[in-house]
Parts: C-alpha cells; sequence; structure tokens
C-alpha cells in the first residue's frame, strides 16, 4: 500500500522564496507550493486565490510590475518565465506538463510525464480564462483573448483569440 502524503499547505513567507523583490503583494487566499524555486521581481501583484504551484525541479521566474489576477493557477513543472509589465486575467491556467501517449494499456494518469516550458514576454497581456498550454511561448506585447486556449507560439504584438487561439491581427 502506498503512503498518502500531501505536497504541502501553500501557506509560505516571503523567506521562503528563492527571490522576492520590493512591493510584491499577495492578496488573501493565495497558495504557493516549492516556493524555494519561484523568482519574483519588484511590484509583482498576486490576486485572490492564486495558486503559484512551482515543482522540485525547474523555475518560476515572474518579473517587475506584473499583475497575476484573482484565482490564477501557474503550474511550472516544465519552468515559467514571466517577463515584465505582463498582464494576466483573472481564471487564467498556465500548464507545462502533460501525460505522455503511453498505449491504451496504461491509464493515462500513470503514463510518463512530459515537461515543456512557457514564457509569457514582457508587456503582453493574457485575458480572463485563457488556458495556455505547455511549450507555448507569447511574444512580447502579444495580446491574448479571454477564454483562449493557447496550443502554439504567438507572435510579438499579435492578437490571438479562439480555441483553439489564432492571430487575428498584429497590434500597430
Amino acid at each position: 500500500m502506498r503512503a498518502h502524503h500531501s505536497h504541502g499547505s501553500g501557506a509560505f513567507v516571503p523567506g521562503d522564496f528563492a527571490r522576492i523583490g520590493e512591493g510584491v503583494v499577495f492578496e488573501r487566499g493565495v497558495l504557493v507550493f516549492h516556493p524555494e524555486n519561484i523568482e519574483l521581481g519588484d511590484n509583482v501583484y498576486v490576486g485572490h486565490g492564486a495558486i503559484l504551484k512551482a515543482y522540485y525541479r525547474n523555475t518560476m521566474r515572474i518579473g517587475s510590475h506584473t499583475w497575476i489576477g484573482q484565482c490564477v493557477f501557474l503550474h511550472s513543472a516544465g519552468g515559467i518565465t514571466i517577463g515584465h509589465t505582463v498582464g494576466i486575467g483573472p481564471h487564467v491556467k498556465i500548464l507545462t506538463s502533460s501525460h505522455e501517449e503511453a498505449g491504451v494499456d496504461l491509464p493515462i494518469l500513470e503514463a510518463p510525464l512530459e515537461l515543456a516550458p512557457v514564457v509569457l514576454d514582457d508587456g503582453c497581456d493574457i485575458g480572463v480564462g485563457a488556458i495556455i498550454l505547455p511549450g507555448v511561448t507569447i511574444g512580447r506585447g502579444a495580446q491574448i483573448g479571454a477564454g483562449a486556449v493557447v496550443t502554439h507560439d504567438v507572435p510579438p504584438l499579435a492578437v490571438a483569440a479562439g480555441v483553439p487561439a489564432r492571430v487575428l491581427r498584429i497590434r500597430a
């Protein structure tokens, strides 16, 4: 029989982080896992009920002046890099892992994990409820529409929306 264990309570203090800048705000109900693998720049805002779920390896890096909305879920098993002055709307989900295709005889949950980093470049904006899947890079100044599911890279200054997300135009 396997022993049951938890990944922790999500409770944290600023000294637990690999790096934490000046003026960082955590609203009530924020949960943080593996803060030793999280680096936060200056003036980062993390909204109510957000979950920063780092991993025992790889790093979550969040640049200065970034705004993370309420109930955002960041899962950085494969690593997440968020640039400076990035907006992440409420209820956004960013995932960096998925289960490999291991055949029909193995339950998907038991298949090995594939890890792939996500990058949100400086000045981009992620709309309410968007989902960013493993291995995606969102270019500098790009805008992702509300509810989009981003499965491929988005170039700098692009506006992308839909399920799956597609580039609608380039910002002027």
